[in-house]
């Protein structure tokens, strides 16, 4: 019986520590540090993939690897692409829409905050 428990307590300490340095080694790579960082994502014709970049952005912002600011670039969206880009800035804290021609003028002024 002693050996059985041997076995499975020095399993479980193995994977405590793999999960312990995944993590430690997750914190250590990630992209944004402790800055903060203005993230892009063009939006062309209906927004098809639109929703599914924002999201991915949004969980890395809320797993705490990535802070600030998710922009949907208008680079040619569609009225439909518009509409779905106006819904996800109403369902999702922190994401905007700006128009490629103001993009200069909106990055001066996130800058100047």
């Amino acid at each position: 019986m002693r050996p059985i428990l041997e076995v499975i307590l020095s399993l479980l300490a193995v994977a405590g520590l793999l999960s312990l340095s995944w993590l430690l080694l997750g914190r250590i790579l990630t992209p944004a540090g402790n800055g903060e960082i203005l993230s892009l994502v063009p939006g062309k014709g209906d927004g098809e993939s639109l929703e599914q970049s924002v999201r991915g952005l949004l969980w890395l912002r809320g797993g705490g690897m990535l802070s600030g600011d998710v922009v949907i670039v208008d680079c040619g969206l569609t009225t439909t692409g518009r509409a779905v880009a106006a819904a996800l800035c109403l369902r999702e804290p922190g994401v905007e829409v700006c128009n490629a021609s103001q993009l200069q003028v909106y990055i001066k002024r996130k800058a100047d905050e």
